[in-house]
């Protein structure tokens, strides 16, 4: 069955991907992301691919911003009955050093951003009695990480949001299930690495038990089941596309 799925953070890497998997699967896309001319560019890939999507610039952190988004992608698709928010940023920064404009940027996004797009998305799902939540958090949620405690406090949040949200929203249909993410090849990660600030790709494999490094199109085909009817009986739950990392 054809539905409308909006994904932020849809004009790179995992976001991008997951927007493909989504649109092959049959579902109408609505492309969010802070950089319009990406969120255009892949609208328009989706398209050519037979793909009814539209592309939409938005800052999830702007609560006007993501409200208007949504009714655009309404006008112009349909209610939402797939979200999933990619949409994230990252910093480094040692924590004694971590300024509050830093910590609330990330906060805002990661965090305050989902939770944007959850509260615009869940009343269509409920009108529906049928709806699908993804959200993708990081592997830093789960193990902590050095010089990056703002960016895993605010995807660590995001653990107990999806769990909340999936026993507040079972019975009327809708699952929610969270996605973290790591050794996966993405433009974020490469400029980590660029940075200084990331192991190279072989020093990262070598950590990992199949060897090699994830690629977005395994998030997307995770995402794609999780989102599918046949995963109704799945939700509150981590799923680890890790490639079998000790966390």
């Amino acid at each position: 069955m054809s539905r409308v799925a909006v994904v932020t953070g849809g004009a790179s890497g995992m976001g991008e991907a997951i927007c493909h998997e989504l649109g092959a699967r049959g579902h109408r896309i609505g492309v969010l992301d802070i950089n319009a001319e990406g969120a255009e560019r892949v609208s328009d890939e989706l398209r050519a691919e037979g793909v009814t999507a539209v592309g939409i610039g938005v800052d999830v952190s702007d609560r006007a911003g993501v409200d208007a988004a949504f009714a655009k992608v309404r006008a112009q698709l349909g209610p939402v009955h797939i979200l999933v928010t990619s949409a994230g940023v990252v910093d480094f920064c040692p924590f004694t050093e971590i300024t509050v404009e830093s910590w609330t940027r990330l906060l805002d996004v990661n965090l305050t951003g989902t939770f944007h797009c959850c509260q615009a998305a869940i009343p269509d799902m409920l009108d529906a009695g049928w709806g699908r939540i993804v959200m993708i958090s990081s592997s830093s949620a789960q193990r902590g990480s050095p010089q990056m405690a703002h960016y895993a406090a605010s995807k660590g949040a995001l653990l107990s949001l999806t769990k909340s949200l999936a026993r507040e929203y079972g019975r009327a249909g809708i699952t929610v299930n969270n996605i973290p993410p790591s050794g996966i090849e993405t433009p974020m990660q490469h400029a980590g690495q660029a940075a200084g600030h990331l192991p190279s790709n072989e020093q990262m494999a070598a950590g990992i038990p199949v060897g090699h490094l994830g690629t977005p199109a395994d998030i997307a085909a995770a995402v794609g089941f999780l989102c599918s009817e046949q995963a109704g009986f799945i939700t509150g739950q981590i799923l680890g596309v890790n490639g079998g990392s000790v966390l």
